[in-house]
């Protein structure tokens, strides 16, 4: 079982930044995929970023150029940096795990979640 908590949301205006850190109780961390997906109110969880065991990145399309994801496998933690934050960004954040991802993008894969962390972006 692999436990995952997000750290890092808040309230922050049109234009700012924020760090998203996900931490993992797991010694085999590195062997894990790890994926942030965000859901706002009223819609559908959707993918934000993934990375691979190697470091692979993968964004959708809109937050491509302003959000960077990244691991420190060292401190079995995900980071979300997010640049240029739109009001449209705001949503609940969650990390994920995967130890077998055939698709970064579908919820499917992801073995653990965790329980999130509030982004607010106000205009």
């Amino acid at each position: 079982q692999v436990q995952l908590v997000e750290s890092g949301g808040g309230l922050v205006q049109a234009g700012d930044s924020l760090r998203l850190s996900c931490a993992a109780s797991t010694r085999t961390f590195s062997m894990y995929a790890m994926g942030w997906f965000r859901q706002a109110p009223g819609k559908e969880r959707e993918f934000v970023a993934a990375i691979s065991r190697s470091g692979i990145t993968h964004y959708t399309d809109s937050v491509k150029g302003r959000f960077t994801i990244s691991r420190d496998n060292a401190k079995n933690t995900v980071y979300l940096q997010m640049n240029t934050l739109k009001p449209e960004d705001t949503a609940v954040y969650c990390c994920a795990a995967t130890y077998a991802p055939n698709d970064y993008r579908a919820t499917g894969p992801y073995d653990y979640w965790g329980q999130g962390t509030q982004v607010t972006v106000a205009s």
